[in-house]
């Protein structure tokens, strides 16, 4: 098996900068997929990642479809970013509906069963070596959340550190800082692949 630690040193950091594409169609073709990885790395369930992604691509082809080609990459990512937490939220105030109420609504009828987050194989699991890719996912979402965005957006989507900033909604330092964090948590638990 190959070092993990390098593969976050050297795979992960030497991103190339990806040209933004002349037409919104095309742009959304080229982000989907990775946006999705990153939306079921997140949320850990796959219709959920599929939502969110696809109500982010509606709403930047609704309300952003005249800017400038080079503002549709953070604003797409500050828009998912935005849909991820919202069904984070949404989930956590579900389970917490659904302890306090016993799994009954106030008529008394059974409501819906509150499933756990599905953990199967996603798409990269079949890229990479599977225990590997397993490890690096758990550290990954044991991350805090400010560290885990910077993490996804700067090593899995490539987004340079004005562009992160902008879609996360905080300054550039503020990027440096959680991606520094992260990557040194990331390290420390990973330590057993080097």
């Amino acid at each position: 098996m190959s070092s993990l630690a390098g593969t976050l040193d050297s795979d992960l950091l030497a991103t190339p900068e990806r040209a933004v594409p002349a037409t919104l169609d095309a742009f959304l073709a080229d982000v989907e997929r990775r946006a999705f990885r990153l939306a079921e790395l997140q949320l850990g369930h796959r219709e959920d990642a599929l939502d969110a992604v696809q109500d982010a691509m509606l709403r930047l082809v609704k309300h952003y479809r005249d800017k400038p080609a080079q503002e549709w990459t953070p604003l797409f990512w500050g828009i998912l970013r935005r849909r991820i937490v919202d069904l984070q939220r949404r989930r956590k105030v579900r389970s917490i509906v659904v302890g306090w109420l016993g799994g009954r609504d106030d008529d008394g009828e059974d409501l819906p069963a509150w499933e756990p987050p599905d953990h199967g194989p996603g798409p990269l699991q079949r890229l990479h070596d599977s225990q590997s890719w397993a490890d690096l996912s758990a550290a990954v979402q044991r991350l805090p959340q400010r560290q885990r965005e910077a993490f996804l957006l700067r090593m899995l989507e490539g987004l340079d550190v004005a562009q992160t900033a902008q879609a996360m909604g905080c300054s550039e330092g503020s990027v440096k800082t959680h991606l520094s964090r992260a990557m040194h948590h990331l390290r420390d638990q990973l330590e057993d692949w080097q």
